[in-house]
């Protein structure tokens, strides 16, 4: 905001490994890199069991090779050794303690931050907040794979059906997929996606569908792209009808003229959204973590956590595959798995959304429950982070910021946009919105 740039100079970096820093390079040349990430950039998760078998060869193959050619770089970008260049960082530009602000990815090496040095803090803002305990890991859940046991799926779960059940409520005037039941059509779509997926310019299934729910729930004005979705889809997914027996051949052909010209409008329709959130995806992937090995079975854990959270729990469980391979060897010796709950001479401001798809909310109340100074502030608005979603959570990170003053215990603030009442904005206009490196698909 103006009130920030007034007061600070924004100080962004590229972590290690990435970016401008220098880069990880896990293959020797780019057609031994194309050979691998083309195939994990193909679907947003595998579906079928020849997918699986090719998913499954190239995560080992990614993992063995950043393991390989990839050193020492790969087993030094760690957090720990993020957050070691951060307060270096602070050092050199002349600062006593640290002023941050995190988002997404960025609220886990916040954490860490204030944890290796938590006499160093002077304002410390997390936004689509990460459970510290669940990305680090521990003995109990060393076989969840670290997108699963993030329980980001849950999230964006909660967050589609909240939108389906308020299109319902909404009605065909404000809602494109109300007509019906949403929730029960929307499961009814999955349905026809799992037996037959779409020729949309290449297949268009089940895994694309979640793919492309997850995009436009990242945006507070995701919920019309949701309904333009679910428009089309029932439309072209529908079985074709079996011909009627009729002595009025004119009324046949009318139906059947109405029904192609539906059909050809949902596709075209489809296209357009398909299209634009390919575009608008989010196109880093969380940094590595260790996870499951792939002994325990990634298609079976991912097979139930979509049982768990439909639609996104495979997505998510395949996110960082390759980290979860046995193949993958490369480790920080100075990496940081906590504890997560030191005392922080300054308090830290814990920003949680309740409809978060990608940083459950359930991760910023277990942070500030760990943190022992600090105070958790809870936004009940769209999209991922909360942080711009609304006057309320701007002007209390703000003031946080600026004065070190702290929100009232229990505050809640509410988003401007809420799905159907009309408050949207054109979802153009929210690449204004900062976006952590959680991806919602591989693509």
């Amino acid at each position: 905001s103006g009130a920030l740039l007034d007061r600070f100079d924004i100080v962004g970096f590229d972590p290690r490994g990435v970016g401008f820093s220098s880069n990880v390079r896990c293959f020797a040349n780019n057609a031994q890199n194309e050979s691998v990430l083309g195939v994990l950039g193909s679907t947003p998760f595998p579906d079928t069991a020849a997918e699986t078998r090719a998913f499954i060869k190239a995560t080992n193959t990614h993992a063995a090779a950043c393991s390989g050619t990839g050193l020492p770089l790969t087993a030094a970008v760690s957090t720990a050794e993020v957050a070691r260049d951060m307060d270096v960082l602070r050092r050199a530009v002349g600062d006593r303690k640290l002023n941050y602000l995190g988002f997404s990815y960025g609220s886990y090496l916040g954490q860490v931050y204030a944890n290796l040095f938590p006499d160093r803090v002077r304002s410390l803002a997390i936004d689509g907040v990460i459970n510290p305990t669940a990305w680090a890991g521990t003995a109990a859940t060393a076989a969840t794979p670290l997108g699963d046991r993030l329980r980001a799926a849950d999230g964006a779960s909660k967050a589609l059906h909240e939108i389906l059940v308020r299109c319902d409520r909404a009605g065909g005037a404000a809602c494109s997929f109300a007509p019906g039941d949403p929730v029960a059509n929307w499961r009814l779509i999955a349905d026809r996606l799992k037996a037959k997926p779409l020729d949309l310019d290449g297949t268009y299934g089940y895994p694309e569908l979640a793919g492309d729910a997850l995009t436009a729930l990242y945006y507070d004005a995701g919920a019309d792209m949701i309904a333009d979705l679910g428009s089309s889809l029932i439309v072209l997914t529908e079985p074709p009808a079996v011909r009627a027996k009729s002595t009025n051949s004119t009324t046949s052909a009318v139906a059947a003229t109405r029904a192609a010209a539906a059909r050809k409008a949902a596709l075209s329709s489809l296209r357009v959204v398909h299209r634009r959130l390919a575009a608008l995806r989010v196109p880093a992937t969380s940094p590595g973590a260790a996870a499951a090995p792939a002994r325990l079975g990634f298609p079976e854990l991912a097979a139930a956590a979509d049982r768990r959270a439909p639609y996104f729990g495979a997505l998510w469980a395949w996110n960082n595959a390759s980290c979860a391979s046995a193949k993958w060897t490369a480790t920080d010796e100075d990496a940081y798995r906590g504890p997560f709950n030191r005392r922080t001479v300054k308090p830290v401001l814990v920003v949680g959304n309740y409809w978060d798809p990608a940083t459950n909310y359930a991760g910023a109340v277990a942070a500030s429950r760990l943190l022992p100074n600090s105070r958790l502030l809870s936004s009940d608005s769209w999209g991922h982070t909360a942080y711009g979603s609304s006057d309320c959570v701007t002007a209390a990170v703000d003031r946080y910021l600026l004065k070190g003053t702290l929100p009232k215990k229990g505050k809640v603030c509410v988003g401007d946009s809420q799905p159907f009442d009309g408050s949207g904005t054109e979802i153009d206009s929210l690449q204004r919105r900062v976006l952590g490196p959680l991806r919602p698909t591989r693509r």
